[in-house]
C-alpha cells in the first residue's frame, strides 16, 4: 500500500509530534481491524468460520420432515438437526431449475445469461470466470469439492477436487481426482461422504476451510442403496392432490410435456431392470427385492390411473430411499464435526440445485417455474450467529450463495455478482430494501422432457409466466394465495387486472436490472417424438400479456 493510499492518520506527514504519535497509538487497533477487512484475506483467521456446503441433486422440500409436508413422506432426523440448530429458509428459489445451470449460478453469483451455462445439454462452464471458491482460496481458505460437479470443464479454485464425471452413477462410480481417473466400489452417497471425511481428517488445521460435499442423490434413476431396499415396508403413499392434473384452461406448454408418470417412465425408472453398474452381492440383493414385486406387477397388468398409482408408489420408495441414505450421511459428517470439536467454528449449509416434483401434476423432474420445482431446501447452521430453530420467509436465491459465503469469510464481494448476501437474514435482521420479487428463466428444449422455454417474475403471492417455442406463445398469471396448487390461470380474471399490470412492469424492471434483454441461445441437439407434433421451427414472438376481450 502506497502512502497516498493510507489513511491520513498514518501518513508520514501526520507524524509531527508526540500528540500525533499518541493519536496513532489510540487508533492503531481500529486501523488493524479495518485493514483486516480491506486487505486480501478479510477477517483475521480466528474469526473466519469454516464453511461446509452439503449440496444435493434434485432434493425437494416435500421429502424433508423439517419442512413439514402434509404427506409426511419421510423422517429425516439428521437433516432436521440442522433446522433445529439453525435457520430454515422457506422461500429459497432458483433462477433456472436445472442441475448444471444452478451449479454455475452458485459458483458465480450470476444468472445463466451472464455465466454462460444455460442448460445441461450444450453448455460448458467457463472456468476462467470469477467464482467464490477462487476468492476464498485467495483469501487464505483451503478449498475442496468432492462429489458431483456436472459442469463439463474441470473444477478450478480448489486445492483438492475429486468429482464424478458427468451425472455420475449410483453403484461403483468412477471418479476423477485432480485430473486422474479413479475406480471406486460401493454406493455413491456413502463414498462421497467417506472421501469428504478423509479430506477433513487430512486438512491443514491452521487455516479455515471451504468443503463442498456434493451428492448425486436423489437424482434420477433414484437407485437406493441395497441396505435400504424395502425400508418403507411396501407403504402405500398419500397421493398429491394434483396427481391426475389434466391442465384444463392452461397453456399447451404444460400438457405437452414428456416428464409424466404415465407417459415417460423407463424400465430403469420402474426398476424392471437393475442399474448396469451394479454387481455381486448388491445385484443379488437388488433382484431379491424387486423381482417378486415386478412379477406381481406383470400379473396384475395395471393400466391408466392404476398404472400411475403403481409407478407413483415405486417412485416414492426409490426416491425417498435415496434421500434416507443422504440423511444418514449428513449425520455422519455432522458427527465428525462434533468429534473434532470444530462444530462451533463451522457454518453448515445444506441445499439442493432445485426442487423436484413428487407426483404433483403427475410429474417427476423439475424445470418448471411451478413451486415444487422452483423452491429448493435451504438450511443454515451458524453457531453463535444464527438463532436455533429460526425461520426466514424472505425470498433468497441461488444467486445469493456466493456473496453470502464471501461475507461469511470477510472477503469482498465483486460488483459483477448479481446476488446479495443474506448474512443479515441469518442474524434475524432484514434490510429494508430486501427483494420482494425474483426473475426466472428456463431454456432447455425439446429434450429431454419437452418443457418449453419460459420466463417470469415471482413474488410471495404471484407469478407471471411466458411460455414460448414450438407453436406456443402463452402468458399465465398464477395466484398462490387463492390457488396454492397452481392449477388455474388468472390472466383473464377481472379482479386481477391491476395485479397483471403491476407484474408486467415488475418483469420489465427485473429484466433490465439483470441485463437480460437479448434472445436466449437455442438448444439444438435432437428431437423428441410426440403425438400431435407441431413445427418446432415456427417462430413464437413474445407478446405482452393482455386480457382477452369479452365475448
Amino acid at each position: 500500500m502506497k502512502s497516498r493510499d493510507m489513511p491520513a492518520c498514518i501518513q508520514p506527514a501526520c507524524i509531527q509530534d508526540e500528540r500525533s504519535r499518541t493519536a496513532i497509538q489510540r487508533t492503531a487497533p481500529i486501523v488493524i481491524v479495518l485493514l483486516a477487512w480491506l486487505l486480501p484475506g478479510g477477517l483475521p483467521a480466528a474469526e473466519r468460520p469454516n464453511i461446509l456446503f452439503i449440496f444435493a441433486d434434485d432434493l425437494t422440500c416435500q421429502a424433508l420432515s423439517s419442512f413439514g409436508d402434509h404427506r409426511q413422506l419421510l423422517d429425516t432426523p439428521y437433516i432436521d438437526r440442522l433446522a433445529r440448530e439453525g435457520m430454515r429458509f422457506d422461500r429459497c428459489l432458483v433462477t433456472n431449475s436445472i442441475c448444471g445451470p444452478s451449479r454455475a449460478t452458485i459458483l458465480t453469483g450470476k444468472y445463466s445469461h451472464k455465466n454462460g451455462f444455460y442448460n445441461n445439454s450444450t453448455s460448458s462452464f467457463d472456468s476462467s470466470q470469477t467464482t467464490f471458491p477462487k476468492l476464498l482460496q485467495g483469501a487464505g481458505y483451503q478449498t475442496a469439492v468432492i462429489g458431483k460437479w456436472h459442469l463439463v470443464s474441470d473444477p478450478t479454485g480448489f486445492d483438492h477436487w475429486h468429482v464424478l464425471p458427468g451425472q455420475g452413477i449410483y453403484y461403483n462410480p468412477p471418479m476423477i481426482r485432480m485430473g486422474e481417473k479413479m475406480e471406486h466400489r460401493g454406493y455413491v452417497t456413502d463414498l462421497i461422504t467417506e472421501l469428504s471425511l478423509q479430506w477433513l481428517a487430512g486438512r491443514d488445521r491452521d487455516r479455515p476451510f471451504l468443503l463442498m460435499t456434493q451428492h448425486k442423490a436423489p437424482h434420477r434413476e433414484w437407485s437406493p442403496p441395497t441396505r435400504l431396499l424395502g425400508w418403507d415396508a411396501d407403504r402405500v403413499y398419500p397421493e398429491p392432490a394434483t396427481l391426475f392434473d389434466d391442465f384444463s384452461g392452461r397453456s399447451r406448454a404444460l400438457a405437452d410435456h414428456d416428464m409424466g408418470l404415465l407417459r415417460t417412465f423407463t424400465p430403469l425408472d420402474s426398476k424392471f431392470v437393475p442399474p448396469p453398474e451394479i454387481d455381486g452381492a448388491d445385484l443379488a440383493a437388488w433382484n431379491a427385492y424387486y423381482e417378486p414385486r415386478n412379477a406381481a406387477f406383470r400379473e396384475a397388468e395395471p393400466q391408466g390411473d392404476a398404472l400411475v398409482r403403481w409407478r407413483y408408489n415405486r417412485y416414492m420408495h426409490d426416491y425417498l430411499g435415496c434421500v434416507k441414505a443422504l440423511d444418514e450421511n449428513v449425520g455422519r459428517i455432522l458427527d465428525q464435526l462434533d468429534q473434532e470439536g470444530i462444530a462451533k467454528d463451522t457454518v453448515v449449509v445444506l441445499a439442493s440445485d432445485q426442487g423436484f416434483f413428487l407426483g404433483e401434476h403427475g410429474w417427476f423432474d423439475k424445470r418448471w417455474i411451478l413451486e415444487e420445482s422452483l423452491r429448493t431446501p435451504l438450511l443454515v447452521r451458524w453457531p453463535g450467529r444464527t438463532p436455533a430453530g429460526s425461520r426466514c420467509e424472505k425470498i433468497v436465491s441461488l444467486i445469493d450463495f456466493a456473496p453470502t459465503f464471501l461475507e461469511m469469510a470477510g472477503a469482498p464481494v465483486p460488483s459483477e455478482m448479481q446476488g446479495r448476501s443474506f448474512v443479515p437474514l441469518l442474524s434475524g435482521k432484514t434490510p429494508p430494501d430486501w427483494r420482494t420479487s425474483l426473475y426466472y428463466r428456463y431454456y432447455e428444449f425439446p429434450l429431454p422432457h419437452r418443457v418449453r422455454p419460459h420466463l417470469g417474475v415471482i413474488t410471495d403471492r404471484y407469478k407471471l409466466v411466458h411460455y414460448e417455442g414450438s407453436g406456443v406463445d402463452d402468458w399465465e398469471l398464477l395466484d398462490r394465495q387463492i390457488d396454492p396448487l397452481e392449477t388455474k390461470n388468472f390472466l383473464d380474471e377481472p379482479g386481477h387486472a391491476d395485479v397483471l399490470r403491476e407484474l408486467q412492469s415488475e418483469l420489465a424492471r427485473l429484466q433490465a436490472e439483470v441485463d437480460d434483454l437479448t434472445p436466449p441461445p437455442r438448444t439444438a441437439f435432437g428431437r423428441a417424438p410426440f403425438p400431435e407434433e407441431v413445427d418446432p421451427t415456427a417462430p413464437a414472438t413474445p407478446r405482452q400479456p393482455r386480457r382477452r376481450k369479452a365475448g
